[in-house]
């Protein structure tokens, strides 16, 4: 079943390719979105999943990522018929194929427990986001493109270099080595890694899948792709992609805490946490183009959730991974409300967006509804986690730390909101009414699953949810003091 998770995506993006007609292809999104969420529902009954000896197997960790991902694209597909059908000016055979492309991969991430196969898989989603920004077709999509790939491309290059490091690091008298997880993790418990290879490979996967995950410095790309691809798009990429890429560094992390090595991921994972979020809240405030707001955002929260990881408690690590749930929901929220916008006044320019709340009503209600959301105040869900790693900081007297935190938080919300409440309120200009787009049920529906999804999180925490992370936390620190 964890193979036909992958081949399913696979499958639909062949048919989106052999489909000829624009009309109907979009369709094939959500229907290959909602089998996949199916058959994962299915798997994940599933006591035990592995194949290949052990080459592909569904983890504790993997179980809180696998659902996530998969919801994330069911709701973001649904947006793509309505929003296509609208785009008649544009052919969508790439996007359909990329997109669907895009989520065979992300599974591919999640289940591969080959270091290598994993490599491959995260190198597999650039190669299929890199069309799909293009979409627009203009010189500026073409840019963002071409910077997504290189940039991307040199970081994985980098996570490569670093694999063979980890390899190397396990390599034993008789010179067999390994980069099976689960036998790095083994061999790490029982101190039979090079302590200081080990610190050259987490050096370099941190800096390579830091750069497909948008941390700062290496989050150049962000802007720019995320300014340039569909709504939808900018919710599997800010949502989907960056979390695989965060995948990839928590199993490297998971190997040292393996081997009893904490202080040395953790104090980079700190470092870079605070940096992201320092250098998105200053580069937040400075932007005037509405979806390059959403992509400091994501660099500010990819920070945040490296900082709980950091950190290393308990609550922090359950803390991280219950926000790259959060976020992403969130991310969906406020991407394709964006992306309304963006087609209502033909402009993500926010100078000329003014009164969005007379403009779409339903957009903008839930624009405003996204910041305060993605800004973690209560009762959204945001909120919940981010006050677990603040506690968790506190609690393990990081208080430089957790005070520099805080104060970003604050940054950002003051920043962000400038810009939104500048775009919300007032008069729709005239050039905004000559679009004559509207809040249409196809376009708003998503969204609306989203904010509920946001909503229920931040006021309630499912059992099943709880027990997942709790299962996934336990299983990171499970070697930590053995």
């Amino acid at each position: 079943m964890a193979l036909l998770l992958v081949l399913l995506p696979i499958l639909g993006a062949a048919t989106a390719l052999a489909i000829p007609s624009n009309r109907y292809r979009p369709w094939i999104l959500p229907l290959t979105g909602l089998t996949h969420l199916l058959g994962v529902i299915y798997t994940m009954q599933m006591p035990e999943v592995e194949m290949f000896s052990q080459t592909l197997k569904l983890d504790p960790v993997g179980r809180v990522f696998l659902p996530y991902i998969s919801l994330l694209f069911f709701i973001s597909s649904c947006y793509a018929p309505t929003y296509l059908a609208l785009r008649v000016d544009r052919d969508n055979r790439v996007l359909c194929t990329c997109l669907q492309t895009q989520l065979g991969m992300m599974t591919l991430v999640v289940l591969a427990h080959h270091l290598g196969l994993m490599w491959v898989a995260i190198e597999a989603t650039t190669l299929a986001t890199t069309p799909a920004i293009y979409f627009n077709r203009n010189p500026r999509s073409l840019e963002a493109s071409w910077k997504y790939m290189l940039l991307c491309s040199v970081g994985v290059a980098i996570a490569l270099l670093g694999s063979f490091f980890l390899a190397y690091a396990a390599l034993d008298k008789d010179g067999h080595t390994t980069l099976l997880f689960d036998d790095l993790v083994r061999e790490a418990h029982d101190n039979l890694l090079n302590r200081q290879w080990l610190h050259a490979a987490f050096l370099l996967l941190f800096i390579g899948y830091g750069a497909k995950m948008g941390l700062a410095p290496m989050h150049t790309w962000k802007p720019d792709a995320y300014g340039e691809a569909p709504g939808m798009h900018g919710a599997i990429l800010a949502g989907g992609v960056t979390s695989c890429a965060f995948l990839a560094i928590l199993r490297c992390y998971h190997i040292c805490l393996a081997a009893g090595d904490t202080l040395f991921p953790q104090r980079i994972m700190i470092f870079m946490g605070l940096f992201s979020m320092v250098l998105a809240a200053i580069s937040m405030a400075r932007q005037r183009d509405l979806k390059r707001i959403l992509a400091y955002s994501s660099v500010e929260h990819m920070g945040i959730i490296i900082f709980g990881m950091g950190i290393g408690t308990q609550a922090a690590i359950a803390g991280a991974l219950l926000h790259v749930i959060h976020n992403g929901l969130t991310k969906g929220v406020m991407f394709l409300s964006a992306g309304n916008i963006h087609r209502a006044y033909g402009s993500k320019e926010t100078a000329e967006i003014s009164g969005v709340l007379h403009r779409l009503p339903f957009s903008g209600t839930m624009l405003i509804a996204g910041f305060f959301a993605v800004t973690a105040a209560p009762p959204f869900a945001c909120f919940v986690s981010e006050f677990q790693i603040i506690s968790a900081a506190f609690d393990s007297k990081h208080y430089i730390a957790g005070g520099m935190f805080v104060a970003c938080l604050l940054l950002v919300f003051i920043g962000m909101g400038a810009h939104l409440v500048r775009v919300c309120f007032g008069t729709p200009h005239e050039e905004g009414q000559s679009t004559g787009f509207h809040d249409r049920l196809g376009t708003s529906l998503p969204i609306a699953a989203f904010m509920a999804l946001v909503l229920l999180l931040g006021v309630y925490y499912p059992p099943q949810l709880q027990t997942l992370i709790d299962s996934a936390r336990d299983f990171i620190l499970a070697t930590k003091d053995a």
